[in-house]
């Protein structure tokens, strides 16, 4: 399974190193590459959690008008997602789409004889890269907490814009809570994974902290709310 992307990706790779002779800035064009091409989707993600926290009133009406009938309950829910254009599916989809990507990296940057045929690029995956001295093997500190903090500032940022941290948001808590361990986890991880790994996550969030203040700035929208709040 881990083939069928890790081999596309190594040849996407291959092409950018010949272009650019640096594999760390091969992985770098790469990555925003990937966040282009789901940039879209990631908007139209932040807008349909922003109006799903809109209607929340709305649906906590709905629990309470039909909680002795589930069929009527989803069928109310339903009509209510088609009247405001809001597709429930859409709060994941972009990490479903970057999942398989990140898998088919990580198999990649393991295992490089598996999935690239010029011994040349063999080479280029264990290239240094700043102070990285082996872009194929873990980095302990830098890139990981680097990945870490990226993280924390991009869902930070997310939920705000979405208005997940919005006090109508039944999972606000548990939100928070994510906004803390997401990223530990991350820096975990990173410190057992290949440093290219760890470098395409750092890029990929700096991204969309940067996609975040071009859609809206979060200053802007922590007032909107707070005159809400107001009203």
């Amino acid at each position: 399974m881990t083939s069928l992307v890790a081999v596309p990706l190594g040849y996407v790779l291959e092409w950018l190193y010949s272009l650019l002779s640096n594999y760390g800035l091969a992985i770098i064009v790469f990555t925003l590459i990937i966040r282009i091409i789901i940039m879209p989707l990631y908007a139209a993600q932040l807008k349909s959690s922003r109006r799903m926290m809109e209607v929340q009133p709305l649906v906590k009406e709905i629990q309470e008008k039909y909680k002795g009938d589930a069929a009527k309950m989803n069928e109310a829910m339903q009509e209510l997602y088609s009247e405001h254009k809001i597709n429930p599916a859409m709060g994941c989809l972009p990490l479903l789409i970057q999942l398989p990507v990140i898998w088919g990296l990580f198999g990649l940057l393991r295992n490089p004889l598996e999935y690239i045929a010029d011994d040349s690029m063999i080479l280029a995956v264990h290239e240094s890269f700043f102070w990285v001295t082996d872009l194929g093997q873990p980095d302990l500190w830098v890139f990981p907490i680097l990945a870490g903090v990226a993280t924390f500032i991009s869902m930070k940022l997310t939920t705000l814009i979405s208005g997940q941290n919005n006090s109508n948001n039944p999972t606000a808590s548990s939100m928070k809570m994510m906004q803390y361990f997401m990223p530990i986890m991350i820096v975990w991880m990173a410190r057992s994974m290949p440093a290219g790994i760890s470098l395409y996550w750092v890029v990929s969030n700096i991204f969309q902290i940067f996609q975040i203040f071009v859609m809206r700035r979060p200053n802007k929208i922590i007032k909107e709310e707070r005159l809400g709040e107001i009203e």
